[in-house]
Order: C-alpha cells, then sequence, then structure tokens
C-alpha cells in the first residue's frame, strides 16, 4: 500500500507558518458555524410546491427574458437566461441598438455580481444592524423638517442618471421641495466632454458617432471600442466591412494615444504620443484645412514622423468630407475637444458620421464641479440632510474636496448601495439596493432608446430600488418598483391599448421611436486654444478594462480576466514606456513612489509595467483598486490611483524607486504554442494577391495516433473559426465561457504558478519595430478537437464527444 505524506495541522517547529493552513482553518470553523446555524426552524412564509408546474417552464430547458443592463446610468439590452428560475446567463439582445446581440465583459460578468455573497443584507444605523421600519420612522422626523422648510438643506447625490421614471420622481420631488438640491457624481464621467460642447455649442450635447458610415477616422487618445457609452456598438460597426467573409478595407483608421486602448491595437495606423503632443498636432492640423480664427504659435513638432502625419492626415480628411469622423478621449482638453466639434462641422460630418442629440444624462453638468460645490456646502452648514443613491464618493471624489470629513458631520445622511462600501461606513443610514436584475425599473441607451428593465429573480437580500426609495422619501404610497414604472409609461404613452404597448416593450426588450432625433445647430463659437506645455510625466487616469471604476472590484470573474495589452491578472500598476523607464531606471515590477507636484504629501506606492507602444512622457493609472470595503474578493488589491486624482492641476506626476520588487500575475506565457505559428498577418497588398496566405503553409495533424476508433463523416464535420480581422481583443469571449461553464477562479498565486482555468484566452503579441510595436490578439480557445489529449487523460470523463 502505499503511504502518502502526513500533512500536520499545526506546523512544525522552525517551518513558516502557513497563510492557507490559517485560511483553510478559519474557513472550516466558519462552516461549522453556519451548519450550526442552519437549523433555525422553518421560513416564517408559507412555502407552496408546485401542483401544477408553470405553463411555459420545462425542466432543464431554459427560458431568455429580455431586459436591460445599466452601467454607468446608460442601458445596455440584454437577454438573461434563467434556469429553473434562476439567471445564469447573459447574452446581448439583438433587437437593442446599444449591443445589436453582442455584449460587453461587464454584462456577462453581471450575473456573478448578483449572486455575490458579499452584497449588502440588512439596512444598518450607524453601523449597527437596523431594520427598514426603523428608517421610516427616522424619515418622518426628517420629512417634517423637510416640508417646513421647503426642502432647505436636503441634498441628493446620485450618478449618471438615465431612467426616465427615476428623473420624473426626481423632478417631483424637487418641485415639492424646490430648496432642495440634486447633485451628480460618477468618478468616470467625461467632464470634459460636457465642457466642450458648452464651449462649441453654447449647451450640453451629446455625440453618436456612425463608424459604418466613416472612411476616415481620427481617434485622439480614445478609445470608443472600449468601456465607453455605445462601444459595443462602435465596434461592430467599424468591424463590418473588414470580416474576412466579405472584406473591403475600404476604411482608414488612424490613432493617435497616449495609453493603450482597443482602438488604437485596431488601427491601421497608430503613433504614441503624450497627450499636450496630440494636441499640438490636431491644432496645426486644423489650420492646413483652411479653418479661421486658431492661434498661429502653436509649436512645431518635435518628431519627423509626427509632421509627416500632420500632412497626411490633412490630405485624408480633406479628401473624404462628409464621411471622415475625428474623436477625441479624456486626456485632451476641453478646448481642443471643442475644436474637434469645429472640425467634424468643418468637414461636413455633422449630421453625416457625427450626429448631435440631445443629453441622454437627465441632468448634465460638469460632475467634479457638482461634487465640489456639494462639500463646500456641507462644511458651510448649508447641508442637514443628504440622500446618496448608487453611488461611492468616500472611495472614489477626488481626494482634495475633503468628502468624507464633512460627510462625517452631518446629523442624517442615507446611502442606497449595492455594497457596505467605503461611503456606507461613513454614513448613519445604509440601506441595501436590489441588483438590476432584481428591480422594476427603465433606462435610456447611448442613443436615447428607452427599454424597461424587468426582475429575473426576487430579491435575494431584501433591497430596495432607487425607485421605491424615493418614492418613500415622498411618502408616496404606490411604493411598488412595478407600479412607479408602469404609472410612468401609462402616462407617457397616453389614450390606447397600454398592456400590449407593455408586452411588447417586455417582449422585445426596447420601446419602439424613442431614440432621441438629431439636433439640427452648428457649432458657432470660436474656441480659445489651450496649454500646449506638459509636464515632463502626467498622469493619465484611465478606468480599468476588467473592474471599471471599482464597481467590480468583488467580481473574481473579472479580477482573474486577463487585461488586454499586459495580461496582468488580480493587480494594476502605472504604465510606462521603455522610454521613460530608461530615463527612471526601472523595469517591470519596480515599486514606485508616485505623488503630484504640487501635492507632495500626497504619495502612492505603486508597481511599474513597461510597454513598449506607450508613450514617453505619461505613466497611464488604472482606477477601481486599493478598495477598502468592496468585499472579501476586492478588498487590498492593487493600489489606489484615485487619490493622486485631484479635481484641477496638470496632474504632474513625482516619481521615486523605492528599491523594492513584486512579480506580477501574468497570464501571457502560460500555455506555449508548441512551436506552431503564433499569429500570421499580412499587409493588404498581399492579402488582395492571396487571401489564403495564413493556410498556405503545410500544417502536420495532430496526433498521429490515438485511442480512438475512426469515423467516417459522410455529411458534415464540425468545426470552429475565428475572424482574426475582426477581433478586437475585448475579451468578453472569455468571461462569456466562465459563465457558460462555471469555470472557477484560482487567485493571484495560482495564477502566478500558471493554473488559471480559463477555456480560452487572447494572447497579445506585438509586430512591427520596437520603436512603434502595433498589438494583434490571437485567441486560443478549446477547439474540441477530433482527438482531444485532454479527454484521454480526464479522470471524471468531463471531456467526451459523440459522432457528431
Amino acid at each position: 500500500m502505499t503511504q502518502r505524506p502526513h500533512i500536520p495541522i499545526a506546523p512544525a517547529s522552525g517551518e513558516p507558518r502557513s497563510a492557507e493552513r490559517r485560511a483553510f482553518l478559519k474557513i472550516m470553523a466558519a462552516s461549522m458555524a453556519l451548519a450550526g446555524a442552519g437549523c433555525s426552524g422553518p421560513p416564517q412564509e408559507v412555502i407552496v410546491p408546485y401542483v401544477r408546474m408553470p405553463e411555459e417552464l420545462v425542466p432543464g430547458k431554459p427560458l431568455f427574458y429580455a431586459t436591460a443592463f445599466v452601467h454607468r446610468g446608460l442601458a445596455q439590452g440584454v437577454l438573461v437566461e434563467c434556469d429553473m428560475g434562476r439567471p445564469v446567463k447573459v447574452e446581448g439582445n439583438p433587437h437593442h441598438p446599444a449591443s445589436l446581440g453582442a455584449t460587453s465583459v461587464f454584462a456577462q460578468a453581471s450575473v456573478l455580481q448578483l449572486w455575490d455573497p458579499d452584497r449588502s443584507q440588512a439596512v444598518r444605523r450607524a453601523g449597527a444592524l437596523s431594520t427598514w421600519d426603523a428608517f421610516k420612522r427616522a424619515l418622518l422626523d426628517q420629512r417634517a423638517e423637510w416640508d417646513a422648510k421647503g426642502g432647505d438643506g436636503l441634498r441628493i447625490l446620485t450618478g449618471c442618471v438615465g431612467s426616465p421614471t427615476l428623473v420624473a420622481q426626481l423632478d417631483a420631488f424637487l418641485k415639492r421641495y424646490p430648496k432642495a438640491r440634486w447633485h451628480s457624481h460618477d468618478p468616470l464621467h467625461d467632464d470634459a466632454a460636457f465642457d466642450a460642447a458648452q464651449l462649441a455649442f453654447g449647451k450640453p450635447v451629446d455625440m453618436l458617432y456612425r463608424f459604418d458610415r466613416a472612411a476616415v477616422v481620427l481617434s485622439l487618445d480614445a478609445d470608443p471600442f472600449g468601456d465607453c457609452p455605445g462601444g459595443v456598438r462602435h465596434a461592430r460597426d467599424f468591424m463590418q466591412d473588414r470580416r474576412s467573409s466579405a472584406p473591403r478595407f475600404d476604411k482608414r483608421l488612424y490613432a493617435l494615444e497616449a495609453s493603450p486602448g482597443l482602438l488604437g491595437a485596431t488601427a491601421d495606423n497608430r503613433l504614441a504620443m503624450p497627450p499636450h503632443a496630440i494636441e499640438r498636432t490636431l491644432w496645426r492640423i486644423a489650420a492646413r484645412l483652411g479653418m479661421g480664427g486658431l492661434p498661429g504659435d502653436v509649436p512645431r513638432a518635435d518628431d519627423p514622423r509626427a509632421a509627416q502625419w500632420e500632412t497626411v492626415l490633412a490630405d485624408r480628411l480633406s479628401q473624404q468630407r462628409g464621411a471622415s469622423l475625428i474623436v477625441a478621449g479624456r486626456s485632451m482638453s476641453p478646448e481642443t475637444r471643442a475644436l474637434v466639434h469645429l472640425m467634424n462641422a468643418h468637414l461636413g460630418n455633422l449630421g453625416k458620421t457625427v450626429i448631435p442629440i440631445a443629453p441622454v444624462e437627465a441632468n448634465p453638468q460638469n460632475h467634479i464641479e457638482s461634487i465640489a460645490a456639494l462639500a463646500d456646502d456641507m462644511r458651510a452648514g448649508l447641508v442637514r440632510s443628504l440622500v446618496m443613491i448608487d453611488t461611492n464618493p468616500v472611495y472614489d471624489a477626488p481626494p482634495d474636496i475633503g468628502f468624507e470629513e464633512a460627510l462625517r458631520k452631518l446629523p442624517f445622511s442615507v446611502h442606497l448601495g449595492l455594497y457596505r462600501d467605503e461611503t456606507a461606513r461613513s454614513v448613519v443610514w445604509h440601506l441595501p439596493q436590489t441588483h438590476g436584475y432584481e428591480q422594476w425599473s427603465d433606462g435610456r441607451a447611448f442613443d436615447g432608446t428607452a427599454s424597461i428593465v424587468q426582475p429575473l429573480i426576487a430579491p435575494l437580500y431584501g433591497g430596495r430600488s432607487a425607485h421605491e426609495l424615493l418614492a418613500m422619501l415622498a411618502a408616496d404610497e404606490s411604493q411598488s418598483g412595478y407600479t412607479l414604472v408602469r404609472r410612468f409609461w401609462r402616462a407617457k404613452t397616453g389614450a390606447g391599448d397600454f398592456e400590449r404597448f407593455w408586452l411588447d416593450a417586455l417582449r422585445q426588450g426596447v420601446i419602439a421611436d424613442t431614440a432621441s432625433p438629431a439636433l439640427g445647430f452648428r457649432p458657432v463659437r470660436v474656441v480659445p486654444p489651450p496649454d500646449f506645455d506638459g509636464p515632463a510625466l502626467r498622469a493619465l487616469f484611465v478606468a480599468d478594462p476588467s473592474v471599471g471604476g471599482g464597481e467590480f472590484a468583488n467580481n473574481a470573474w473579472l479580477q482573474e480576466l486577463p487585461r488586454p495589452f499586459s495580461t496582468m491578472t488580480w493587480d494594476n500598476a502605472a504604465i510606462v514606456s521603455a522610454g521613460t523607464a530608461k530615463t527612471y531606471g526601472l523595469r517591470s515590477g519596480d515599486m514606485v513612489r508616485l505623488s503630484l507636484a504640487d501635492q507632495p504629501g500626497n504619495t502612492v506606492e505603486a508597481p511599474v509595467w513597461i510597454w513598449a507602444g506607450h508613450a514617453d512622457g505619461a505613466a497611464t493609472l488604472y482606477l477601481g483598486y486599493g478598495r477598502r470595503a468592496a468585499g472579501h474578493v476586492g478588498d487590498g488589491v492593487g493600489f489606489d490611483a484615485y487619490r493622486l486624482r485631484t479635481s484641477s492641476g496638470s496632474h504632474a506626476l513625482r516619481l521615486e524607486k523605492t528599491g523594492r520588487h513584486v512579480d506580477f500575475a501574468v497570464a501571457q506565457y502560460h500555455q506555449r504554442m508548441e512551436g506552431r505559428d503564433i499569429v500570421r498577418m499580412a499587409v493588404l497588398e498581399e492579402f488582395r494577391r492571396n487571401p489564403h496566405f495564413a493556410n498556405d503553409e503545410p500544417r502536420k495533424r495532430m496526433p498521429d495516433i490515438t485511442l480512438y476508433p475512426g469515423w467516417e463523416y459522410k455529411d458534415y464535420k464540425w468545426g470552429m473559426a475565428i475572424d482574426l480581422n475582426a477581433c478586437i481583443g475585448c475579451r468578453a469571449c472569455t468571461i462569456a465561457c466562465q459563465a457558460e461553464n462555471n469555470i472557477p477562479v484560482v487567485g493571484r498565486e495560482e495564477v502566478k504558478r500558471g493554473r488559471e482555468m480559463h477555456w480560452i484566452r487572447i494572447d497579445r503579441y506585438d509586430a512591427g519595430s520596437s520603436a512603434h510595436p502595433r498589438s494583434v490578439f490571437q485567441p486560443v480557445p478549446c477547439m474540441h478537437c477530433e482527438a482531444a489529449p485532454c479527454e484521454e487523460v480526464c479522470p471524471v470523463g468531463a471531456t467526451v464527444h459523440d459522432s457528431e
């Protein structure tokens, strides 16, 4: 008999103590306690088993419901798969203009957030457990004070709001309390776009980009294919002519960017430049296009290649008037982004490739200015009551406004949130919020299209929606979210067969004819030039491609999802170029101390990741990490870049080496290609001569010998192909596979050992010169091989195939 080694519960003397063993013992102790506490008798509610199963429910056959995934205030149409009443998978709604059947990584992973046991599960008063009834009693005195003073001293703080029903409720509430004020705070709100619209048009305006109509696209440090309004739609529109089934390649995509993005990786031509150099280039291109009223003292280009780009881009844009598109990103100044509006108008693109519409956000304003004004009022004693809905400013507000300190002085503060996060721990009342798949609501897409949000399951933890909280604040007897949403749309649609309208809206997931109409006005204002000088090293704050601004920090699927360019997991880093690393004597993994030049006392320690495609003179800092109250998955992961993101200033960085080094959990080289070509590329001329160049080289079938008998395919044989011309490396397929197959995560340390369990990975490789590399993505999925090696060795028979 084989002798197994003995594993002691307590480590032997002299051996290092194992954190894993301690964690194991804590989990086992908690499991025993929960097992004993679970014997608490039958529930108080009457449970009725199926006497007759619902007509549409068939055991083992899932049902799909059309709803919307609301992310940062905007709706994305989805179909949610329910298995015996449990939401288990999210797909795109082909009828919805924001998805057209596709989804993002966040929509795919939202179902795991629904089942997160770290979600808020109870009402709390000053940190102690309480009840909804106790909150209602406390609300009576507050409401009496609001009624007496017309809402003086009352403030409401929300993120981006696009729900028509919620907007109507807020408007009615503010009419009842005219001295109350509504503030907005979303850490990822594009404030520069708001200010640019004010400069160019004199009023807030949203822009719809039609990539399917554009022959030439110029991107200025923007990533409209990433996590932005309409990102999924933009990528699908642009790639529709580049698919291998009918390739045209008659579009040209140029990217000037400092920080790597999905659009830059897809671009035909990409040039890495710091933000101030990009702005100089654009203003010189505008002068070449013959636009008047521009400054004549724009500094010349230092790089000969950038000067060549100016000539080429000015010619291409002039040749494609009415069929060109210029889009600018968050790092560009409001003045430069206003110039982009003027250039699109000058080129005849307005109404064609760029369509102005009224803002989808209900309360358009500069969010940083709004929350800064709120903090000033709190410090001045002008605020006595604050209601915060689905926002976390204690964590992600600019550090220089002192929001947390001012919040703790308020006598009545309320926070409605999905988690008991950093803000929830600083208020008087914290209220658990329902997940988007647990509530009735509505939402608008990036183009204004409205959808009904219907629940897929009853609230798991007794939460309430924002609609129900506002109804409670206003003493509205109709406190059901279902009643509130139906009441709004009944009044909105007017006379007619409302029930038919309601059923059609639920079945389609889209309310017909609700898209925002195009606005016909043009920019008429002269735009002042920005400051063309930039700091030696500027911080660029970017939402993390996997955890966003921090709202998904406790989602293990997303934490373990390799990032598009670094393939890093369970961490964030300060990304710098090879030139910047050489200047400071850095290598990937070195820990550095970062501070702002104008605020040297506020420091953050961060590891460095070097990427050759990054621009010199800038450091990309991914937001959403360094959480203190995200949950057991997200707490303490990475560093908090929000601590350096002040409300104003140039964000000039100081960088000091600490002498320490860390190893990242990177998944790029864990599965080798075993001698096979990683990816095959060709220029357009070669592709036109031979569209099958990638298959010309002889390939050896492996393995030659198999344990299984052969099978003759007389009619058909299943296969799988991925169109590399269309892949942008977003990794939504990885999360979709993980959700579909319930693939577990393994954690940071196991990823470092090469034990991640994704069934599909997206490798990134650099092509071209080391000075100007181009990123290409290589999907490597489970291909369900005819003679799969995993099938032969699987001890539980999980991998099998039959005659098909």
